[in-house]
């Protein structure tokens, strides 16, 4: 039997499903780039160099082995510019007995195969997507037998099922979660290692400067590019993350500091979401690490518990609750994005450098997406949607199943607290104690008001207060409330006037901007 073997910009994994059983004779791989995929967001340019680079690749890795390659260049003249026109453009020549794919990670894209196999005529065999550890059903599972989810839990199953950093039924070291070890500030002085890079072969230059003619007003910073766009790459940056990264990366893993945009992190997400390197080999690393002694436990747990308990709870939420989900917003919000978001043009010196290092790289870590633009929507009441469009553009390693519960759910809390027990906000403070950020800002974050206060200080109190209603009976957020009844009502009513002073000011270029009080 001929088929036609579909492989996306995501999936680039030589063990896929979809080329499971793969005749190099008889069957076709079928890639293509398409300005659907590159314009449904405004990707930030690095995003799409790394794609297309990636996806160019590992066509020729496959044609280096013998197997039939259909690829379609995105400045093809005749590239239909979608997939299923390329897909009709593909059977028509081939004509296949079948169309083998494996599910898609996105609920757009898998709405649009749904109607392929009637309107061409020719079978279509969807195989799970078994590079995650849990599947759709496994987590559905998990989800009925329980009136509410948390993810703790759920990294405890996995973690049983896998046997990762277990001792028989028992958690490595008697603890399943050793987060509290992993909340320190880096020292003053403490330079982390210098990250390995990758300089652009041939290939990736064509893609580059494909992207500068096409893309020229996306958001972001097109050189330097340092990105692994092959396999054996990106097996190197884990091999160095591993060895130079891996042992601190626990002590250190929330901890910011100006110039350093990756600190101890792996920034080895983009190759895992899209397909060049799998969840279970970069956990298998690890856990060797921790083994051999070059690691100490809490890193090691730290790490896993992002791949093997995060990543894919956030996956079941999405496929579980889409498409309904993405329409949640419990919180009531709907104040548009500031324009520094794109622009970095803010007093605010943490979102400045936050802001700055995603230009410059396509990345920032979880704690500068969570507490420092994060933190600032949620206390803003941004509209969720908002944000989380500009999450989806700017991440080198964002795809809607990931970005979107990432953000709806744990930044903005717009679900309600389905993914997460509580809103994670935070004052000032917060930032000041992990970070180097507020020493070079222009606002004073040990002032709670007047005008050179730090913005977040304010705003932190007027959300907890316009919030009332919602959050007071949430157990979690009980010691903040009984601070907030302790205040006056004229401090409580000059938080609000600060506040939305503040809001109302706040797309004001840097240069200009002050609290009008």
């Amino acid at each position: 039997m001929k088929s036609l073997r579909l492989v996306f910009g995501d999936q680039l994994t030589r063990t896929l499903s979809a080329l499971d059983g793969l005749d190099p004779v008889n069957d076709v791989v079928f890639m293509v780039e398409v300005a659907q995929e590159t314009t449904y967001a405004p990707h930030h340019k690095q995003k799409i160099v790394l794609i297309l680079a990636a996806m160019r690749h590992f066509a020729a890795e496959l044609m280096g082995e013998g197997v039939r390659v259909h690829y379609v260049r995105l400045d093809d003249p005749a590239n239909t510019g979608s997939f299923t026109g390329e897909l009709a453009r593909a059977l028509g020549l081939h004509k296949p007995d079948a169309i083998i794919a494996t599910e898609p990670g996105e609920w757009r894209v898998a709405q649009m195969m749904g109607d392929w196999s009637a309107q061409f005529g020719v079978p279509l065999d969807v195989r799970e997507d078994d590079r995650f550890f849990c599947s759709r059903g496994r987590f559905a599972r998990w989800a009925n037998e329980r009136k509410s989810y948390r993810m703790e839990f759920f990294y405890r199953e996995m973690r049983r099922e896998t046997g990762l950093l277990m001792q028989g039924d028992k958690p490595e070291g008697g603890e399943w979660n050793f987060d509290k070890e992993n909340r320190k500030a880096l020292p003053a002085r403490h330079a982390p290692p210098k990250r390995q890079r990758f300089e652009p072969d041939q290939t990736t230059r064509e893609v580059m400067a494909l992207v500068a003619r096409r893309f020229a007003d996306n958001f972001g910073d097109l050189e330097p590019f340092g990105w692994a766009v092959t396999r054996a790459d990106a097996l190197e940056a884990l091999d160095h993350f591993i060895a130079d990264c891996l042992p601190l990366y626990g002590d250190y893993q929330d901890a910011m500091k100006t110039g350093e945009p990756f600190v101890y992190h792996s920034i080895l997400s983009p190759y895992l979401n899209c397909g060049l390197l799998t969840a279970r080999e970069i956990c298998i690393a690890a856990e060797r690490a921790f083994r051999a002694g070059h690691a100490p436990l809490n890193a090691v747990e730290g790490f896993v518990r992002q791949i093997l308990g995060w990543r894919e709870y956030v996956r079941g939420i999405y496929w579980r609750h889409m498409p309904a989900y993405e329409d949640t917003n419990a919180l009531e919000a709907h104040r548009p994005l500031p324009a520094f978001f794109w622009t970095g043009d803010t007093r605010m010196n943490c979102i400045a450098q936050a802001v700055g290092d995603t230009r410059k790289h396509a990345y920032a870590h979880h704690i500068q997406r969570l507490m420092i633009t994060g933190n600032f929507a949620l206390l803003a009441g941004i509209e969720p949607r908002a944000v989380e469009e500009w999450y989806l553009a700017v991440y080198i390693d964002a795809f809607d199943w990931v970005e979107l519960p990432n953000t709806h759910g744990m930044v903005l809390f717009a679900d309600g607290g389905m993914l997460a027990s509580k809103p994670y906000a935070a004052s000032g403070a917060y930032i000041d104690r992990m970070s180097d950020y507020c020493g070079a800002c222009a606002y004073d974050v040990k002032q709670k008001s007047g005008p050179k206060a730090c913005p977040f200080n304010p705003l932190y109190w007027h959300f907890l207060i316009e919030n009332r209603a919602r959050l007071a009976a949430n157990p979690r957020m009980a010691m903040p409330y009984r601070t907030l009844d302790k205040m006056s009502d004229e401090r409580r009513a000059e938080i609000t006037r600060e506040a939305l002073a503040f809001l109302d000011g706040v797309d004001q270029p840097k240069q200009q901007f002050a609290l009008d009080l």
